[in-house]
């Protein structure tokens, strides 16, 4: 399976690479026109491009120890010496700095399960309003938070983007990336499989067995949109955001990060969950995830 970072590298001494294609087969496919070197209508070992590799030997792009090159090729080409590998290195310092740029990775190594926070010991008018924001932000983008995020990360970057607007499972349909790959389990795996844990826990508790499932259909949506939006704040260097009209209400009210409310609560361990069944907002705070502060829609709208 290819790796980032890939590259090809002509018998000539050319190297092609882009940012957020990790595949060989379509870096020749983007390249072959411009480079008939790139054309496989020879048979190894007399073929006249390579398909490289620089990948981290603990295969953790969030936090890799030590780069290694690679040459991903069955039988190695006759002419495909030492010499080669600087210019795939002075390609993979550029690749290195576009695509780790956009990221904040001490955010990212440092994600944690908003409910390991000690929550506010009272909610005040100041929480009330940023889940009134939350609320409004996510009625506008109805289903579309997660393609938002997706597709507002810097395009270059991530190549696999689904088009749909409302179809909210394609982040885990499409074929990601490897270093995509590895930022979406890095989250995964601190914040969303305990943070999806903590709040089942709390509705499995609240309401027992016989009813869990049918309520958690209600709540599951909610809280995968937090995530989301949480997963934006890794992504400072956004300026253009996917289905968000800043001309109109809410985000013309707000600036910055469009999802800068649901993050502010995160970070303050607050976690809002919407049961659209009843039409009821909570924020939930602490290790078991109780209910801090709930109220009707309604009710939230006039605030």
């Amino acid at each position: 399976m290819c790796q980032a970072f890939s590259c090809l590298v002509t018998k000539s001494g050319k190297v092609y690479w882009q940012a957020g294609i990790d595949s060989h087969d379509r870096l020749q496919s983007k390249f072959v026109e411009k480079d008939k070197e790139l054309k496989d209508d020879k048979l190894p070992p007399d073929k006249t491009f390579a398909r490289i590799e620089i990948s981290p030997d603990n295969k953790d792009y969030i936090k890799p120890d030590r780069w290694s090159y690679h040459v991903d090729e069955k039988v190695k080409p006759k002419w495909l010496n030492q010499s080669y590998e600087k210019p795939c290195w002075v390609a993979f310092k550029k690749w290195y700095k576009k695509v780790y740029s956009q990221i904040d990775l001490k955010e990212l190594q440092s994600s944690v399960n908003p409910f390991t926070i000690n929550p506010p010991q009272k909610i005040t008018s100041k929480h009330k309003k940023l889940l009134k924001e939350w609320a409004s932000v996510r009625e506008s983008l109805e289903a579309s938070i997660w393609a938002s995020v997706e597709t507002s990360k810097w395009a270059s970057v991530w190549a696999s983007v689904r088009s749909s607007v409302k179809e909210r499972d394609f982040v885990w349909a499409s074929r990601w990336e490897s270093l995509e790959a590895s930022v979406w389990a890095s989250v995964w795996d601190s914040v969303w499989v305990p943070l999806r844990a903590s709040v089942g826990s709390f509705v499995r508790d609240s309401v027992g067995d016989d009813v869990n499932n049918y309520m958690w259909v209600y709540l599951d949506a909610s809280v995968k949109d937090i995530t989301g939006a949480y997963i934006s704040s890794l992504f400072p260097k956004i300026k253009n955001w996917k289905y968000v009209d800043k001309q109109k209400p809410p985000f013309n009210k707000i600036g910055g990060n469009p999802f800068r409310s649901a993050i502010t609560l995160w970070k303050m361990g607050l976690v809002p969950s919407y049961d659209s069944y009843s039409q009821v907002w909570r924020l939930h705070g602490g290790k078991d995830a109780r209910i801090l502060f709930e109220i009707k829609k309604s009710d939230l709208e006039k605030i």
